[in-house]
């Protein structure tokens, strides 16, 4: 198809900015971290391939909503992009060149005028609440993505733990204790949800943290219900009861749901994971459990070790995780990121309507981008050596 009437050249190209600083920030923290694991981690290429599999679905899936969001809007979309330079293979529909390119480790999109209003086009000249909308997409996407994920993860059939969890020690002075709690009961419901298993106790004790909770177990013969309010800052080698609790049974078994449970699953699994994520991040502030950082090769290390261990249910739900995580860090207010866009839109709006000065915005990005950058290279420096010293992140 013919090509706009050279539309994309008018002006003084405010489109390569924000989403370069994007794309270039991406492919350099997934280079870095493709070359080490390559170097050092255990069955290397399998566990990179994987894990740059996952990380292009998720970007394309970020990306696509941002691209489709601006062609809602009549925003100028400029490149969808899979991977990233040099270009393989380029074709225009319409007005938008869409192409595939050498370094398949994500993608991006490539907007008219993301910080200059200038060009009639541009997502800056839209109305404050299409921007909104455009700049938010991408988060949303990787929120709602992981329903699906997990979904398709409970319907594959895959194994599950056996039997209930088993109190096997009760700490003294804690929660627990002081509840009631004793020893060989066995835990039926959390927060008045079926608690099928150890892993689920575990899960529904930290959604709940700093909330009264009703636990039911089961002591001999008689079921018996008790109130516990798990701690924030609970004390070294304690969790946030006091308990700890083991597998009725050491064995599992091959289950698999329907999708009309798999999916009403997907998403109430989803909303627990944001849960505690927040509980986590709560946590950090009231001095509780300190931040475990890991960067793309320690989770290149850990999506092989699942797909080794566990198949494939294990990794799409690994990938519902890191879709999760990828969503609710863009949506901080840093530089760079899309919260450090809705930001500056949000200043805007406090202001009158008075924009920030296009060039000062995008030194502000350009600065959030050398401080990203060096950020990633401490962390996988960090993660190098605890590959080199036989260390993972589950031990």
């Amino acid at each position: 198809m013919t090509e706009p009437q050279q539309e994309p050249q008018q002006g003084p190209q405010p489109e390569v900015t924000m989403s370069k600083w994007r794309a270039l920030s991406m492919l350099g923290m997934v280079v870095v971290a493709l070359a080490l694991a390559l170097t050092f981690a255990r069955d290397a290429t399998s566990s990179a391939l994987l894990f740059v599999l996952i990380l292009v679905g998720l970007v394309v899936a970020h990306e696509f909503a941002h691209f489709i969001t601006a062609k809602l809007f009549g925003v100028y979309v400029i490149e969808f992009g899979i991977g990233f330079p040099p270009k393989i293979w380029g074709k225009r529909f319409g007005e938008t060149e869409y192409t595939i390119n050498w370094l398949p480790m994500g993608g991006f999109v490539r907007l008219m005028g993301e910080e200059d209003p200038t060009h009639p086009r541009s997502l800056a000249s839209r109305p404050k609440w299409q921007r909104l909308i455009v700049l938010a997409s991408g988060s949303v996407m990787n929120l709602l993505l992981p329903i699906l994920l997990f979904a398709i993860a409970f319907t594959i059939p895959h194994e599950e733990s056996v039997g209930r969890a088993i109190i096997s020690e009760v700490a003294p002075g804690s929660p627990a204790a002081e509840a009631g709690l004793q020893p060989r009961d066995i835990i039926y419901e959390i927060g008045g949800r079926d608690a099928k298993n150890s892993i689920d106790a575990g899960r529904l004790i930290r959604i709940n943290m700093g909330h009264e909770t009703d636990i039911q177990v089961k002591r001999g013969n008689e079921f018996v219900t008790v109130q516990v309010t798990p701690r924030w800052t609970p004390p070294a080698g304690q969790g946030p009861t006091g308990i700890r609790i083991a597998p009725q049974y050491g064995f599992t078994e091959t289950v698999s749901q329907p999708p009309w449970e798999s999916l009403p699953n997907g998403l109430r699994t989803t909303v627990d994971t944001m849960i505690l994520a927040r509980n986590e991040f709560i946590s950090w502030f009231k001095g509780g459990s300190s931040p475990e950082v890991a960067g793309p090769v320690a989770i290149a290390q850990t999506t092989g070790e699942v797909a080794r261990d566990g198949g494939v249910s294990p990794v799409l739900e690994l990938a519902a995780l890191l879709s999760i995580n990828l969503g609710i860090i863009n949506l901080l207010p840093l530089p760079m990121l899309d919260g450090g866009r809705v930001f500056f839109l949000l200043l805007e709006v406090l202001r009158g309507g008075r924009r920030i000065a296009p060039e000062k915005e995008a030194m502000v990005h350009l600065v959030g981008f050398v401080v990203f950058i060096a950020l990633a290279i401490v962390v996988t420096f960090a993660d190098v050596s605890r590959i080199v010293n036989g260390e993972s992140l589950f031990r």
